[in-house]
Parts: C-alpha cells; structure tokens; sequence
C-alpha cells in the first residue's frame, strides 16, 4: 500500500505506485497517476487527468492539474504531463492544456522549479531547467533543456525560450529567446552568450567560440536576420564539433513565431 497519511482524500480510482508517499490533508482526484517513489506533501491538491512520473518531490501547498485559466477551454479531457525526478516547490501551479493546442502542459525530467512557480495551460517545458522564485510562464510557451528563468521573470504567451539560454531577474519577455542566449531587462534585450552555463555543462571551447561566433552574426553584425541564417549555414558546414550548436540555432530561428529578442 502507498504510504497515504488518515487525512489525506485519495480517489479510489486514482492509480499511485505503491512507493508513493502523500502528506497529510493533500488531495488526489480520480484520474490522477502517480509513479514509484514520488513523495507529495503536506496541502498538495493534484486534479485533472494528471500523470507524474518517477522520484518527484512536491512540496506544500502546490496545485497540480487544475482548470486551465482560458475562457475557451470547456471542460474536455486535456492532461498535464510531469516527467521524473523534478522538485517542485511550494505553491507552484501547473495547469491543464487545452483543446486549441495539444491537449496536454508538460514538464520533463530533472527540472527545479522553484516557489510559486506557474505553468500555464499548453507549456511544454524540457528537462533540466531551473526557475526561480515565481517565474511565470503564459499559456502555450515552450522551453526547452537546460534553460534557466530567474526570479520573477514573466513570458508572454506563444513565446519559445531556446535550450541553455538564461533569463535574468524581473525580466518581461515578449519575443521568443534563441539557444545559448542570456536576456533581461524590461523590455528584455539580450546581453551576449550563456558562457558560465555552458561550461559547468562540458562544452568544448570550439564548440563555445562557435557559439559566440553565431551571436555576432545575429546581434553584431549588422545582418539581417535571414542574412545571418545564411551565414550560420555556412559555417555550421566546417563546424566540426560545433555544428550541433549552430544547427541548433538556425533551427530555432527558422521556427520563431514572435521574432526575437534582438
């Protein structure tokens, strides 16, 4: 049996690994799924056709699958998705998807997010990602790995943050942010390569001038952004090791959809 304390209310139909531990007064909906060795606190509410996988620790207070804040959304059978081994914090406040996207928010594996953190509905945020204290994303937002959102940063809905970039404090971001890129400010402009992250991560140095490289070309030089793809694109051909780096970042730029920070 899961290690449920008397006071907490789990639906009999909910479906938790019998490794599972839940704190006392939390409640645990009907089509909720919870994996092996997840532990849920104190005051947790987790609704909705919730899945969470493995080796989660969720915190007090934190609300899980509630009603996506939309006005469209009509009570179909949208999920939210939680990955395995992540942190989360109290009072975070992940939603619903909604219909008019995929159906389904969700989080990978191996992030932290921090107090009163919020995932709005349709969010798809990566693996290994940090967000501080009360980072808050809008609906339909993408992440992707290794990223960090500092503290009481706010993203516009549709926008897409590129994998190891890093969001600066109080930062309001309204265009979409590339990979490697360290933004902030308000309005949020970009301040150059994330270099400390991508050497605690193991780049080579190739790998990190190439990426310094690219951000000239697309904030240095004058270029237009379609000129500066064309350049990321011959330069990616003689990359080396680096070439993954560069792709990665023509990529992204060919599938913004709010423009970028720039």
């Amino acid at each position: 049996m899961s290690k449920v304390h008397p006071s907490a209310i789990v639906d009999p139909k909910a479906e938790l690994d019998s490794t599972v531990e839940v704190g006392p007064y939390s409640i645990i909906g009907p089509d909720v799924r919870i994996g092996a060795g997840t532990v849920v606190g104190p005051h947790v509410v987790i609704e909705g056709h919730t899945t969470i996988g493995r080796d989660n620790r969720i915190f007090q207070f934190a609300s899980l699958g509630a009603a996506p804040q939309d006005k469209k959304w009509a009570g179909e059978p949208t999920r939210l998705d939680i990955g395995d081994r992540n942190t989360i914090r109290e009072f975070c406040t992940f939603n619903l998807g909604t219909a008019q996207d995929a159906g389904v928010t969700r989080l990978g594996d191996d992030n932290w997010m921090s107090a009163y953190t919020h995932l709005a509905h349709d969010c798809q945020v990566g693996s290994n990602t940090i967000f501080s204290n009360n980072a808050q994303l809008a609906g339909h937002v993408h992440v992707g790995d290794w990223a960090i959102l500092s503290g009481y940063c706010g993203v516009h809905q549709f926008c897409k943050i590129g994998a190891h970039a890093f969001i600066g404090m109080y930062t309001s971001l309204t265009q979409d942010v590339p990979p490697f890129v360290l933004v902030s400010g308000n309005p949020a402009e970009a301040h150059g390569v994330n270099i400390e992250g991508l050497k605690r991560r193991g780049f080579t140095r190739e790998q990190i001038n190439a990426i310094r490289a690219a951000y000239k070309h697309i904030y240095r030089s004058g270029l237009t952004l379609e000129e500066a793809k064309a350049k990321l694109a011959e330069e990616e051909a003689a990359a080396g090791d680096a070439a993954p780096q560069l792709r990665a970042m023509r990529d992204f730029l060919d599938t913004t959809t709010r423009g970028i920070v720039r």
